[in-house]
């Protein structure tokens, strides 16, 4: 979890940049982390052969960034994602994060900070470009239960996505999220992967990291679209219920609602959300790439 900041945040502030190596070790973490046990991470991919890190590799990168959060973090929620994928990273390579505020708004009861984080390969080439959405309670109370597993009962708290017609339905991805990847997805002891951490925090259970589902919407457009996932992909979804640490299993969907011409290929548009057993949706939103 980020440090908190000692002065206000604001719009076009500097949070920082550094330099990683992306190693084979990386990139076993993440699989360890998500089950995501696709060939091209190891060798075997289209390009040429070699290790290709998972695109959301560095899904988290946002969060070693510190000095961002806001003095309250009393029940803080990942609430909106974003992503832009303009290259693939290499087993091997060297890049390099740069982490800027780029909005801040008040929604709900909620005050609303959005850090972009841009990877650059060699020769400063953009790779990928992530907004996060951390939201943070307005008033300054650090007691009692923030979101209870009741509220996801509410009719306000269903959503419905992927009805009518669609130009095709994306085969379904079914995953198991057990306390041992929680705790190799979410660094540290936090309340992401410890119960107590959790309450202290005003939530009821561990809320499983929101970076977690969307990484298996990340591997669901991978399956599917392979390299045109890698380069040209865009997600852009919200976190519309907690996947909660009891929940034990999430069901990640998505359609095709059309195709578009885009260059000499076409651009697919998709919807794409990741559901509890019970239909509740967690994460809902859209994606495309190009095909």
């Amino acid at each position: 979890m980020p440090t908190t900041a000692e002065g206000d945040i604001l719009v076009g502030q500097d949070i920082g940049a550094r330099e990683l190596d992306i190693t084979p070790e990386l990139v076993a973490e993440y699989m360890a982390g998500t089950d995501d046990q696709n060939a091209w991470y190891t060798g075997d991919s289209p390009y040429d052969g070699q290790a290709v890190a998972p695109v959301l590799a560095l899904h988290s990168e946002v969060y070693r960034h510190g000095g961002w959060y806001l003095k309250n973090i009393f029940g803080n929620l990942h609430a909106r994602q974003e992503w832009d994928l303009f290259a693939p990273m290499m087993v091997g390579q060297q890049v390099s994060t740069h982490s800027t505020i780029i909005d801040r708004y008040i929604k709900r009861g909620r005050d609303y900070v959005v850090n972009e984080v841009q990877v650059y390969g060699e020769e400063g080439r953009l790779l990928s470009r992530g907004r996060t959405h951390q939201s943070f309670l307005l008033d300054e109370s650090n007691e009692g239960t923030v979101v209870d597993k009741q509220r996801e009962k509410s009719s306000k708290r269903r959503f419905e996505i992927g009805e009518g017609d669609v130009e095709e339905q994306i085969a379904p991805l079914e995953k198991t999220v057990t306390l041992e990847m929680c705790k190799t997805f979410s660094f540290g002891t936090n309340y992401h992967n410890d119960l107590e951490s959790a309450k202290k925090m005003g939530f009821p259970d561990i809320v499983v990291q929101g970076m977690m589902p969307i990484c298996f919407l990340s591997e669901l457009m991978t399956k599917r679209f392979g390299a045109g996932w890698y380069s040209g992909g865009r997600m852009s979804v919200n976190l519309v219920n907690v996947l909660w640490g009891e929940d034990g299993g999430v069901i990640c969907k998505g359609v095709i609602r059309e195709f578009t011409p885009e260059a000499s290929g076409r651009r697919a548009h998709c919807e794409v959300w990741a559901e509890k057993a019970d239909g509740t949706k967690g994460v809902v939103g859209t994606a495309s790439a190009a095909v």
